[in-house]
């Protein structure tokens, strides 16, 4: 009897076993951490600028078919502000530039021009295109300047940049015919602010 006893014990505790009696205990798993996907920063070239500039240019004076050409170094400092409306920026500047001339004499350039560019990110290509004051040893003119020129931003505050530009001044001192043109490349450092 001891016998059957244990006999149907082992046989109900090998059905419970076999049939899933026995349960292992449960374990939570451990949170997962989610992390954020890293967003690139969105280019915005909005806001107020300065800098110093340098370059190098020709000069040349017409009348009545004759010319004559000079080489000069120009200098200065320029200000301005950009508006970025996404993909377009449009912005104006001023700027003052000392003119030397290589053959002696020197004169002041000051400029107001309005400038429209296309945002590239940390590239920016624009045109220019504005007025234009020269004031020389014996005369002074206004003018019309444009060009073309690209910044580019090394940090977001800190830019360097070239850029073309041309200035035309006719009927220099009232006379019909005397024409002045200056074309310019310059190297441009920028601080925005």
């Amino acid at each position: 009897m001891k016998f059957a006893s244990t006999a149907i014990a082992a046989v109900l505790f090998a059905g419970a076993a076999h049939a899933g009696g026995i349960v292992a205990p449960v374990v939570d798993a451990a949170p997962v951490a989610v992390v954020a996907p890293v967003v690139a920063p969105v280019s915005d070239w909005s806001g107020f600028y300065a800098g110093l500039q340098y370059g190098q240019g020709d000069a040349e004076v017409s009348f009545e078919g004759d010319s004559v050409s000079e080489d000069f170094d120009a200098y200065g400092l320029f200000g301005g502000y950009n508006r970025d409306f996404g993909k377009f920026v449009l912005g104006g500047e001023l700027d003052y530039n000392r003119v030397d001339f290589d053959n002696g004499g020197d004169a002041d350039l000051a400029r107001l021009r309005g400038r429209a560019g296309y945002d590239l990110g940390r590239f920016m290509p624009y045109v220019t295109l504005g007025a234009a004051y020269l004031d020389g040893d014996d005369f002074s003119e206004t003018g019309l300047t444009y060009g073309i020129g690209a910044d580019f931003k090394v940090t977001e505050r800190f830019l360097v940049g070239a850029e073309y530009t041309r200035q035309d001044f006719s009927d220099v001192d009232g006379q019909d015919g005397l024409d002045l043109d200056a074309d310019m490349v310059q190297l441009r450092a920028t601080m925005r602010f």
